[in-house]
């Protein structure tokens, strides 16, 4: 079922004071599901996620919004805090820098994220680019995560160029969700470089979807799955490569 369309907020960065954020979602800060599909045996084995959102869209997104909801939910997250980079927040319609340059304000959250929800395990979530960012942000010496999943990773630049130097350089384990007809991630490409990649690495294929995972209503006729059955199927991986990893700790 979807998510309901959550209220705009005017800025979601972290950036001043993070508890502001949960006040303007009408929230409390710690509220923790315990019936969700990851369930640790202490009180802080629970997760905190910090989503990231793609290069078009911020995280008041509809798409961003429902993803949020489903990954807290399924991965009994102490809290999901999403962000806009600077080029988009406030409304703004700026083209996206490198991903490069965005690293530095991306740590700069995760820093803040894990001080409020210390001892709790990080999982840094990323749409598209910010997945990509992502993945830089948990190679870097400031961050400590347990994971990194990646909701349909840009492996093809602009040019057509496979751009695999972040995932090789990645020192955690990763999780790919990808579309089967993702044009800017070819799964037989990404094959290639998760061979080549020295952490542990998993992939969950959305059969049919594209690079936001949205699937043809023809496709969704012909497979007998709706949208909302195989985005909850890709959930329910997450949910299960996080808990393993939980497990290990």
């Amino acid at each position: 079922m979807r998510a309901s369309k959550r209220r705009r907020t005017s800025s979601q960065s972290l950036e001043n004071d993070p508890k502001e954020q949960y006040a303007e979602e009408g929230r409390e800060e710690t509220t923790v599901n315990t019936s969700a599909s990851v369930k640790g045996k202490k009180e802080n084995s629970s997760p905190v996620i910090v989503f990231a959102h793609g290069a078009g869209a911020p995280s008041s997104s509809d798409w961003m919004v429902r993803w949020k909801k489903m990954l807290r939910k399924a991965l009994n997250a102490v809290e999901v805090v999403t962000f806009d980079y600077p080029y988009i927040a406030g409304g703004k319609r700026k083209a996206p820098p490198k991903a490069e340059k965005l690293v530095e304000f991306h740590t700069d959250i995760v820093r803040k994220t894990m001080q409020m929800h210390a001892g709790h395990p990080l999982i840094m979530v990323g749409k598209s680019m910010g997945s990509r960012v992502s993945c830089m942000v948990a190679s870097g010496k400031e961050v400590n995560a347990l994971a990194v999943v990646c909701l349909g990773y840009p492996l093809k630049g602009m040019n057509g160029a496979v751009r695999d130097e972040t995932l090789l350089q990645l020192k955690v384990p990763v999780m790919f969700v990808q579309g089967s007809k993702d044009g800017l991630c070819p799964l037989e490409k990404l094959d290639a470089v998760k061979k080549k990649m020295t952490v542990v690495s998993e992939l969950h294929v959305i059969e049919g979807g594209d690079h936001s995972f949205k699937i043809a209503k023809k496709h969704q006729q012909s497979s007998g799955t709706s949208q909302d059955e195989a985005e909850d199927r890709a959930i329910q991986a997450i949910a299960t490569f996080v808990s393993n990893l939980l497990k290990e700790r």
